[in-house]
């Protein structure tokens, strides 16, 4: 299903960290933050070490902690309602869009209540949640919008690039995803202010920038709140740094390869294809859809070398989030029928082609 992608001059750039000895945050962490704002449109971006850290720490830089409650979909990864419970608050799920996966902007107003701090959009499969739409039920009740961008680096929404809009973004660079740093993630704020508080709680809320180094050889610094060790490693940026050459290019592949997906299985009885809106851009870390008779669909192509799986579960089916929600009517659906078809940067399209004639061939 993944392969990672590792750009050829990445040996020699980590090689260079390795013979230089300074390992830890640097110069080319900064590079890497000034490329992903100057390539991939993300604003005030912050490299951490890995995305649950920026999820935590957005959490954290927006105020959410006990008894507070964090609405998100369940159609995500543990590490979304993980750091909510780390913090204190609740995660209270929201159903989806069976047609997306993403969180259904109509079903989360009447989950609000008293204690309810933020909102959590998650971009299943890289494609961009309706933010317009969440944004304005935002606004309504003052809550705080936390983009879970993990799947969608390079997408773009209404012309605006993920990660420009909302006001914490949450990025992972994990070993799988699209662009990797082996293992890391990155954080956003829209406005400098909370921009600068998490680049200061990132690193123990010690601000590196502006806490010199005395005569005697110790930072000059004053503890405020509560920070973390969260900052990313010259070596991780360098991985990152070598990554990002031809990332657009790499993504436009990815997008003619869906395309083609696309076109190919839109007639074959037994399927539903996501949406796809025009006025967005998914960053397609997934290829998914609904099937019938999904059992008999995977091993039918497991028995030809092609592998078709879920991508999690619904989350809330675990008890330290209370158990599965029977209300959550589309998430169900979507748990009983999604699958994913292979999508990464070494297929070609002579693999999509055969796996479109196996697939037209019934199961």
């Amino acid at each position: 299903m993944f392969t990672t992608f590792v750009h050829p001059e990445a040996a020699q750039r980590v090689q260079a960290v390795l013979h230089s000895t300074f390992l830890s945050e640097g110069k080319l962490v900064k590079e890497f933050e000034t490329r992903l704002s100057a390539e991939l449109g993300m604003l005030h971006p912050a490299a951490l070490n890995s995305g649950t850290s920026a999820l935590h720490l957005a959490l954290e830089v927006a105020g959410v902690g006990p008894g507070d409650e964090v609405i998100l979909a369940p159609q995500t990864f543990i590490a979304s309602a993980i750091v909510v419970v780390q913090v204190g608050a609740r995660p209270v799920f929201a159903d989806v869009q069976y047609e997306t996966g993403n969180i259904d902007p109509a079903d989360i107003e009447h989950r609000i209540t008293a204690r309810t701090k933020a909102i959590m959009a998650v971009h299943w499969g890289g494609y961009p949640c309706d933010l317009d739409e969440i944004h304005a039920v935002a606004r309504r009740h003052g809550l705080v919008v936390i983009e879970d961008a993990a799947h969608a680096p390079g997408a773009t929404y209404k012309g605006r690039p993920i990660g420009s809009i909302s006001d914490f973004t949450c990025f992972s660079f994990q070993a799988i995803k699209h662009l990797t740093t082996g293992d890391g993630g990155a954080l956003c704020a829209r406005t400098p202010e909370q921009a600068q508080h998490v680049f200061r709680r990132r690193w123990f809320g010690i601000d590196r920038a502006n806490s010199p180094v005395s005569e005697i050889g110790e930072r000059e610094y004053d503890l405020t709140d509560v920070g973390y060790k969260y900052h990313l490693s010259d070596y991780a940026a360098a991985l990152g740094l070598a990554n990002l050459q031809g990332f657009q290019e790499r993504m436009s592949r990815r997008r003619a390869l869906v395309r083609q997906y696309e076109a190919g299985l839109r007639q074959v009885p037994g399927l539903h294809l996501f949406e796809h809106q025009a006025d967005r851009e998914s960053a397609h870390w997934l290829f998914g859809l609904h099937v019938e008779n999904r059992l008999q669909f995977i091993r039918a192509l497991k028995a030809k070398g092609v592998a078709a799986s879920v991508v999690h579960d619904g989350i809330d089916n675990n008890t330290l989030f209370g158990g599965k929600r029977p209300d959550l009517v589309n998430q169900r659906r979507f748990d009983e029928t999604q699958i994913h078809l292979p999508l990464h940067d070494d297929l070609t399209s002579e693999q999509v082609g055969y796996i479109i004639d196996l697939i037209t061939q019934g199961w």
